[in-house]
């Protein structure tokens, strides 16, 4: 059986990762008050759209890295612009195709981490290079990390670095912290990528 104190933070994953499903692919999307705002798939133009100069985002891997970027993170075709630790401040700009390409590397892995073979690294995420492959990644790495999730009881939820994800507190944390910390992650990426597809929208609209 599912723990109980589990039940609420598996509601809210399965919320924000639907509601941000949908506000990619539409034709439909819960507006916050019970109504339905009618969206249209996500394009590829989107999913690369640099809003200011000097974006981080997804390229093609014989292109090279961005400005300030060090390497293409993932594997494949395509990277995600990267760099070392300490990372570049002010963080540059991300691309909508950034951020997904970030919170879905973040889901797989983490699943394989918690219920798989312990093993994924970033240089085995294959990088998605187009807005159907990149909306496809994420809902695979979402389901993997919610059935991840189905197979921890009591003890688990409490143990330190029961996730052994070697890029966050995993090993620091009892894992139903990371469980909350993950939530968050499809939250405010969620809430990210939703503005990026309204700015975009009006930059479109303007005469």
């Amino acid at each position: 059986m599912t723990p109980p104190r589990l039940v609420p933070l598996l509601q809210q994953f399965d919320f924000a990762s639907k509601r941000l499903a949908d506000r990619m692919t539409g034709p439909v999307v819960d507006s916050g008050d019970g109504t339905d705002t009618r969206v249209g798939p996500m394009t590829d133009e989107e999913l690369f759209w640099e809003p200011v100069p000097g974006c981080w985002s997804v390229r093609r891997r014989a292109d090279g890295p961005g400005p300030g970027a060090a390497f293409l993170a993932g594997t494949g075709g395509w990277g995600r612009d990267a760099a070392p630790y300490p990372h570049p401040w002010p963080p540059p700009f991300t691309t909508i195709a950034w951020r997904l390409s970030h919170l879905t590397e973040m889901l797989t892995l983490r699943a394989d981490h918690t219920a798989g073979g312990h093993a994924l690294t970033r240089d085995d995420h294959t990088v998605a290079g187009s807005a159907a492959e990149a909306v496809a990644a994420f809902d695979a790495g979402a389901a993997a990390w919610r059935g991840a999730l189905l197979g921890v009881d009591d003890t688990a939820l409490d143990t330190v670095g029961y996730c052994t994800y070697p890029h966050g507190s995993d090993a620091e944390e009892p894992f139903v912290d990371i469980v909350w910390w993950v939530n968050q992650e499809v939250l405010h990426h969620g809430a990210e990528i939703a503005l990026l597809r309204d700015l975009y929208g009006a930059t479109r609209d303007r005469p």
